[in-house]
């Protein structure tokens, strides 16, 4: 019954497509979603915050599709549509770029005159994808992915080596806009009243040190390898940098249902609902983490950053690829909690600094600050022919 009423809904949905597909293209709409319209966050989310911010912002039409719309706060500029409804399939076919952060499905039918950016989840990641993780991947998966490739117009890139993965293991052979990751502006530009509004949305006290638990999903969802002993964790940051410390721990979305069944302790809060990573990394003064790409974003704040990974034989062994050596990575790295504690207590500022600096120049990186700056421009070229326009009055 399940598959026939699934069946029945994409037909549907093929028919409004091709019926909407039918109607003019506005150059001016773009047309926005995040994780399948889970969330206002990410790479869009932080392309979107700039072109609001720009004087010609009003020549923008910006669209967010969401699953739930009424759960999204209301923010002047933007229109909320809500997902696989008519709506949503007219803004979808109407717009003149379409802007993601994953695979885009068969429910996305691109025009000629259409534009598709895809900015992607990560400047750089540890674990393996697409055809370089191939035999991990479902095959649905690999099909979805082979011909979202061929949609793309322009595919985001943070590093040199983010490049070579992408020509490699994409699937694509179109152009890579080699100007860094929107969402890491925020990471890399220092803003203190932005500081001071996310730590005050937590109801943490402004002169509070923060300690951020950010680890990836295992494919069987287990939760003992999340085993961090906070209480000895701040004990040891407090004797090694002093003052006062909240542990906040954001599990991966997959394990949102679950994250109270680790998160404990006075000192600790759940952030997991939080829908903005970017946000919490930007206030944190250190990260724990283990496989997650979030490293190498945090890595650009050049704070310290340590990698708890009690299953790290197990992980490579059975669960995914690694890129990297991860004890060749500038983090330091421990499998047991002693370890971990002991890593803190001789953490050494001026030799991590000096590990950074080589990786950032061995990957090649792109970021400085102004990703979302040459999107912007990149998007007044594609609907509004601006750039050429003018070159042509200049001659």
């Amino acid at each position: 019954m399940n598959k026939l009423i699934g069946s029945i809904k994409t037909t549907l949905a093929l028919f409004l497509i091709h019926l909407f597909n039918c109607f003019p293209i506005k150059k001016n709409k773009i047309f926005f979603f995040s994780y399948y319209g889970s969330q206002y966050g990410c790479n869009p989310k932080y392309i979107t915050e700039y072109i609001l911010k720009s004087n010609d912002a009003k020549t923008y039409d910006l669209v967010w599709a969401f699953n739930n719309p009424n759960l999204i706060p209301e923010k002047n500029g933007i229109r909320k549509v809500k997902v696989m409804t008519v709506r949503y399939f007219y803004e979808l076919c109407t717009s003149k770029v379409i802007i993601t952060n994953f695979r885009t499905t068969e429910l996305f039918v691109k025009r000629r005159e259409q534009y598709y950016i895809q900015t992607w989840h990560s400047s750089l990641r540890l674990k393996q994808i697409e055809k370089d993780a191939v035999e991990s991947l479902p095959e649905q998966y690999v099909q979805m992915a082979k011909k979202d490739s061929l949609k793309c117009d322009l595919l985001l890139s943070g590093c040199k080596y983010s490049t070579d993965i992408f020509k490699r293991a994409f699937w694509y052979s179109g152009e890579i806009f080699e100007q860094g990751t929107p969402r890491n502006d925020l990471l890399i530009q220092s803003n203190k009243s932005t500081k001071r509004r996310i730590l005050s949305s937590l109801n943490i006290p402004i002169n509070s040190k923060v300690i951020l638990y950010a680890p990836t999903f295992r494919k069987d969802n287990q939760l003992d390898v999340y085993n961090l002993d906070y209480d000895k964790v701040l004990d040891q940051l407090q004797k090694k940098y002093g003052g006062e410390w909240t542990f906040l721990i954001k599990l991966h979305p997959h394990l949102l249902s679950k994250s109270s069944e680790l998160v404990y302790g006075e000192r600790v809060m759940d952030v997991t609902a939080y829908d903005d990573i970017q946000e919490l990394l930007s206030i944190s003064d250190v990260l724990i983490s283990d496989y997650s790409s979030l490293m190498f974003d945090f890595s650009l704040t050049k704070r310290p950053c340590f990698l708890y990974v009690p299953d790290l034989v197990d992980y490579t062994k059975n669960d995914r690829s690694l890129y990297f050596d991860i004890n060749k990575l500038p983090f330091k790295t421990a499998v047991s909690n002693k370890e971990l504690l002991h890593k803190i207590e001789n953490f050494s500022s001026e030799e991590y600094q000096k590990d950074l600096s080589r990786f950032q120049k061995s990957v090649g990186s792109f970021e400085n600050g102004e990703a979302c700056k040459h999107v912007k421009e990149k998007l007044d070229e594609v609907c509004f022919n601006k750039k050429r326009r003018e070159l042509h009055e200049a001659v």
